[in-house]
C-alpha cells in the first residue's frame, strides 16, 4: 500500500458506521463525543454544523464534506437555536454498518450521511496529527472532482434502495476517508508549497519517493545512502530535508513504522514473532523483540492478544 493507505491501515480498529438522515425543520442532532472520527456529508439541503466553544456555526451545503479528526462533540441543525435531541441511528440488525435517522416536520428537507471512522488514537500515524481538528471540503465545480463523483455515487445508492447496497454503501464510505485526506495534502501542499509537514513530504520528489520505498519494503537492509540514491541526492541533503518534512530523522522514521506495522501483524491470527520479525526487516527474533519492547514498553509475545475463533 502507499503511505497515506498505510496510515490508515494502521489505525482501523474496526468497521466504519454510518447512517442516512433525512430530517425537515426544524431539526436538531446531537453527536457525543467518540474514540474514532466522525463525518458529515450533505446531499441535498442546507444545514450548520455547530461545534460549540467559541467557534461560530459552519454553513454546510450539498456536496460539502466535513470531517472532525478527534471526534469532539458537536451538532447539527437547521438555525442556531433549534433545540437538539441526540442522533440515535435505527439499525436493521445491531451489527449493520448502515442506520437511517428521521426527523419530519413542516420545512425544507436536508439529507446526508452521517458517521465515524473506528481509529485507534493511542498511536497515530504523524500525518493524521497534523489534520486539523475540522476539515471542510466544499462542494465547488473543479476542485476534488473524485471526492465529488464518490458522493453522487453515495447519494444514488442511498436513494435507490437496490439490491447489494448495504455492502456497497460502506466500501464507499470507507474509500472517502482516504479521499478526504487526499483533498487536504493536496490543499495543503498548493497553499504552502514551501512548508514543512507531512502534506509537503508526500508530494516532495525525493522524500516522498523515499517514504513510498519504506512502506512498500519495511523488511529491505534500508540506509540513509540507499534512500538518498532513490531520489538523487547526496545523503546529507537527503537526511536534512526528510527530517525538516516528517519531523524526525529516515532511520527514526523507518523504526517507527517498522514496529507500528509489527504491532498491527502481531495481533493478526496465527501471527509468530519470528515470522512479523522478519516481515519488517529483523534476522534476529533477539534484537527485534528487544527493539519492540523499546518501543511499546511490552514483550512481542505480550502484547498479542488472544483472537476468539468467531472474531
Amino acid at each position: 500500500m502507499d503511505v497515506l493507505s498505510d496510515a490508515l491501515a494502521a489505525m482501523r480498529t474496526g468497521r466504519t458506521r454510518s447512517a442516512r438522515t433525512e430530517v425537515r425543520a426544524p431539526w436538531g442532532l446531537r453527536f457525543p463525543e467518540t474514540t474514532g472520527t466522525t463525518f458529515h456529508v450533505v446531499l441535498q439541503g442546507s444545514c450548520l454544523l455547530l461545534a460549540g466553544g467559541d467557534a461560530p456555526p459552519l454553513e454546510l451545503g450539498p456536496g460539502d464534506v466535513v470531517f472532525l479528526r478527534q471526534g469532539n462533540a458537536h451538532a447539527l441543525a437547521d438555525a442556531p437555536d433549534t433545540p437538539l435531541t441526540d442522533f440515535v441511528p435505527e439499525r436493521t440488525a445491531p451489527s449493520s454498518p448502515v442506520g437511517q435517522v428521521r426527523v419530519d416536520g413542516p420545512g425544507p428537507q436536508t439529507t446526508m450521511v452521517c458517521g465515524a471512522y473506528q481509529l485507534d488514537r493511542t498511536r497515530p500515524h504523524p500525518l493524521l496529527g497534523e489534520l486539523p481538528e475540522l476539515v471542510h471540503l466544499p462542494a465547488r465545480p473543479g476542485r476534488h472532482p473524485e471526492l465529488g463523483r464518490l458522493v453522487d455515487l453515495l447519494a444514488a445508492e442511498l436513494d435507490r434502495g437496490r439490491p447489494g447496497s448495504d455492502g456497497i454503501v460502506p466500501s464507499l464510505v470507507d474509500a472517502m476517508l482516504l479521499y478526504i485526506l487526499r483533498a487536504w495534502v493536496e490543499e495543503r501542499a498548493a497553499a504552502s508549497p514551501e512548508a514543512s509537514g507531512w502534506a509537503r513530504a508526500l508530494t516532495d520528489p525525493a522524500v516522498g519517493r523515499a517514504l513510498r520505498a519504506i512502506h512498500a519494503g519495511p523488511d529491505r537492509p534500508w540506509t540513509v545512502a540507499g534512500l538518498a540514491a532513490l531520489g538523487g541526492l547526496s545523503r546529507s541533503v537527503f537526511a536534512q530535508r526528510f527530517t525538516a518534512l516528517v519531523g524526525q530523522p529516515p532511520m527514526t522514521y523507518l523504526t517507527w513504522w517498522r514496529m507500528t506495522s509489527a504491532g498491527r501483524l502481531l495481533r493478526e491470527p496465527g501471527a509468530s514473532v519470528r515470522a512479523v520479525a522478519r516481515r519488517v526487516g529483523y534476522t534476529s527474533e533477539f534484537a527485534f523483540a528487544k527493539a519492540f519492547k523499546r518501543e511499546f514498553g511490552l514483550a512481542p509475545g505480550a502484547y498479542r492478544r488472544p483472537v476468539s475463533p468467531a472474531a
